[in-house]
């Protein structure tokens, strides 16, 4: 899916040493839209829309034993259900800042942060770019992230870009020959 021929040596260090890949929802894993449907009885019904082509990204980071999860500042039902089918570790909603959950989620991974990428799109997701080992703006991520970032991906956010953050990590572990092998629908 993704062309990496410009792949800087410290690129590629940082992304060989994660472990844990992280990422905002709205914007990055969702093209950052959301879609409400009123009902009669007043209320409103939440429509997500998920990349397959993420899933399938994520499916892949699952088999080579990365360790996955999001943090957004919203909370979803249909978030909650794509997150557990694709097996995400750490699901943290409803995180006006996000820093209190990414340090929960370095105590439970036992890890740095060197070893964790953070894939984001809009402001709030800079202190946690600023302090991971690896992160991964959008390829429509507003411009502060896009400086924050160590990696801009090519794919626009909901439509590839987690996929192709997945790939960097894989690729520069030297496993993603072998992973394609492992692919599963």
């Amino acid at each position: 899916m993704a062309d990496f021929p410009k792949l800087t040596a410290a690129l590629k260090k940082r992304a060989a040493q994660i472990k844990v890949l992280l990422m905002d929802v709205d914007g990055t894993l969702t093209a950052g839209g959301v879609t409400l449907l009123s009902q009669n009885d007043g209320t409103a019904l939440e429509i997500k829309t998920f990349d397959a082509h993420d899933g399938q990204g994520l499916t892949l980071a699952h088999a080579a034993g990365l360790r996955t999860g999001c943090i957004t500042g919203r909370e979803s039902p249909a978030l909650l259900r794509r997150a557990r089918e694709m097996k995400m570790e750490f699901i943290y909603m409803k995180q006006p800042s996000k820093m209190h959950a990414y340090e929960e989620i370095l105590r439970k991974a036992g890890v740095t942060d060197s070893a964790v990428a953070f894939i984001g799109d809009d402001l709030p997701d800079i202190p946690l770019m600023r302090r991971v080992g690896l992160a991964v703006a959008v390829g429509d991520a507003v411009p502060e992230v896009k400086e924050t970032a160590h990696y801009i991906t090519k794919n626009l956010a909901g439509h590839g870009a987690v996929r192709e953050a997945v790939e960097l990590v894989l690729k520069s572990k030297g496993i993603w020959a072998e992973m394609i092998d492992k692919a599963r629908a």
